[in-house]
């Protein structure tokens, strides 16, 4: 287990704003020596507290113009329709995410498509094809205002 102190927090704060940040510019930020900041981060990176490193990417320019948040009931409550769920939900493309919840429903899905023509289509043809889905309520994203993800 890694020892949580003020330095591997300043650390993770640090990479959290820039991953890219190199060695030398993380341990003058918080404050140690280049070789003992790496061993933190390598330490902090074979423990799994770092799990990897990615690029944020322009949802945008990319051409996915619409993201919604879909909240997803199921119609059986079994071990069985969860995992059937989830292993297809893992094949569509559009869903950057889901989240098993409680609640009134079962999972929340981040759908991103080019426009509402393509999510009505992901709606219909994966959504609606799916066996297990019973109810499908649709939050569309108008800004993210706040949005620490990356």
């Amino acid at each position: 287990m890694t020892k949580k102190d003020r330095y591997n927090e300043q650390i993770l704060q640090e990479l959290k704003l820039d991953g890219r940040i190199s060695n030398l510019e993380l341990a003058e930020k918080v404050g140690l020596s280049p070789s003992a900041c790496l061993r933190r981060v390598q330490e902090l990176e074979r423990s799994g507290v770092i799990k990897g490193y990615r690029a944020v990417l322009d949802n945008e320019l990319l051409g996915n113009g619409f993201i919604a948040y879909v909240t997803v009931g199921l119609g059986e409550h079994t071990k069985g329709s969860q995992e059937a769920f989830e292993q297809a939900i893992t094949l569509a493309h559009e869903v950057r995410e889901c989240h098993n919840v409680t609640g009134t429903f079962e999972y929340i899905l981040r759908v991103e498509t080019v426009n509402l023509k393509t999510y009505k289509t992901f709606h219909t043809d994966v959504l609606g094809t799916l066996p297990q889905v019973h109810t499908i309520s649709t939050h569309v994203v108008m800004d993210s205002p706040k949005d620490e993800r990356a």
